[in-house]
């Protein structure tokens, strides 16, 4: 009897990446990767818009990224217990739900006019956000052979950056050019002899902040529709069971997990912390306009996803775990040339760390959750929550840029620049997991 060729299986007996039969599926869950994408970097330049708007310090502003990333850290956990309660596509659906509600709980924020409603809004977006992620990154991992898992990943999540990319976009275009032109110390002087002129001032930028988070509100609740009545295949979802307990305790003595679960947090910190505040370097250190300074966040997310690509490929000939490791070193030393080298070198230093970064969140998410089985779900939930690396280093960077200028003797370093120093230490942690990954972790596989 002739025999047939599994369908995810090539002539040359290597895997399929996404097999066959579920690449309608695959597409679709990929488009999710981008949605999150767009939320973020729309959200990173309002760290400097609404310092200038509210008239707040750096690490006020900064606490937008807290409330942000804060979603994720809160709802990871209970998230991944849901989803493995029921299944992914109504984790899915869950998500995006909450996703709109935060979108469109802009618009009573903006007729507030008060900072903390803001952030809860944000909030929200991220707990939804947080679903999705919990969601979509094991769903993906397990639409084929294991053996190809990560670099499935890789590829979805490399349309992750180019809704990035829509996101910056939108916030160059219909944010930050159409704001107020007036400087923080012009609007002090408003503040303190037109109160009136500065409250209408206020209000006409909160107002233009608050119309593209309500258009992608409705387009969440479209996106909700949609796969409402899509149908999704069950993948890994048989054992509806929920043995937390048991979970954790596998989990907690698997040593390459949890030190992929310290390796993503402060991989998205330093994400988070040379993405954010770049606007404040080219605005600090050489006088740029916001939307000016926004452009080189715009370069370094089509450098992201450029590298992306590159590295996914790359991935066929060298380990994950070793690249992993050269691309961290790389890392840290364009994150010193930014901390020392003066001028437009530093700016271009800074916008080059996005090369490095671009394969480190799914290749960390991979290879700490390889091999897990069933145990993924709540593993994903532990690498979602590392998230909330996002939500505490901005703040400290921003502390550190409202000090006074660094003298260390043979030269001056200011604030901002000096703040830079926290991703260096997000670096050499990376570097360090993607070193034992290769050497010691791949003997325990």
């Amino acid at each position: 009897m002739e025999q047939t060729q599994p369908s995810n299986v090539t002539e040359n007996s290597k895997p399929r990446v996404i097999p066959q039969n579920i690449v309608g599926a695959f597409i679709l869950v990929t488009v999710l990767f981008a949605l999150w994408g767009f939320a973020n970097d729309i959200t990173n330049p309002m760290v400097a818009a609404f310092k200038n708007i509210l008239l707040i310090s750096n690490f006020q502003s900064s606490l937008v990224q807290f409330a942000f990333y804060g979603g994720y850290c809160v709802m990871a956990i209970p998230a991944a217990i849901f989803i493995k309660r029921f299944t992914y596509k109504i984790g899915i659906l869950v998500g995006l739900a909450l996703y709109a509600t935060g979108c469109l709980l802009f618009i009573p924020s903006g007729w507030l006019m008060a900072f903390w409603a803001f952030l809860i809004s944000y909030f929200i977006m991220t707990c939804g956000l947080s679903f999705l992620e919990t969601s979509a990154n094991p769903y993906i991992l397990s639409m084929g052979p294991e053996a190809t898992a990560t670099r499935r990943l890789n590829f979805a999540q490399s349309f992750n950056p180019m809704g990035s990319l829509m996101g910056m976009l939108v916030a160059k275009n219909f944010i930050l050019a159409k704001l107020d032109k007036s400087t923080e110390e012009a609007r002090r002087v408003i503040q303190d002899t037109a109160p009136d002129q500065f409250a209408a001032i206020r209000q006409h930028d909160l107002d233009i902040i608050i119309g593209p988070y309500m258009i992608l509100g409705l387009f969440v609740l479209a996106a909700l529709v949609v796969f409402a009545i899509a149908k999704l295949p069950h993948k890994g979802e048989e054992d509806k069971s929920v043995h937390v307990g048991a979970t954790l305790k596998r989990l907690f003595t698997n040593k390459k997990y949890l030190e992929g679960v310290i390796a993503q947090a402060f991989y998205v910190g330093a994400q988070i912390m040379c993405w954010t505040f770049i606007i404040q370097y080219a605005g600090n250190e050489l006088g740029m306009e916001k939307a000016t300074a926004q452009m080189y966040n715009m370069v370094a997310m089509i450098i992201f996803v450029s590298s992306r690509f590159i590295c996914t490929f790359l991935l066929r000939f060298f380990s994950s775990g070793g690249l992993l490791m050269n691309l961290a070193i790389g890392g840290f030393c364009l994150v010193l040339g930014t901390i020392f080298i003066r001028g437009m070198t530093g700016l271009y230093c800074l916008v080059g760390v996005s090369a490095c970064m671009s394969l480190m969140f799914p290749t960390i998410y991979g290879i700490a959750l390889k091999g897990l089985g069933d145990d993924a779900k709540l593993g994903a939930a532990g690498l979602i929550m590392a998230i909330g690396g996002g939500c505490l280093m901005p703040p400290m960077q921003g502390a550190i840029m409202d000090m006074a200028d660094f003298n260390l003797g043979f030269m001056t370093l200011s604030s901002t620049r000096a703040s830079f120093v926290l991703p260096v230490i997000c670096f050499v942690v990376i570097a360090i997991y993607g070193f034992r990954t290769s050497a010691i972790h791949k003997h325990q596989d």
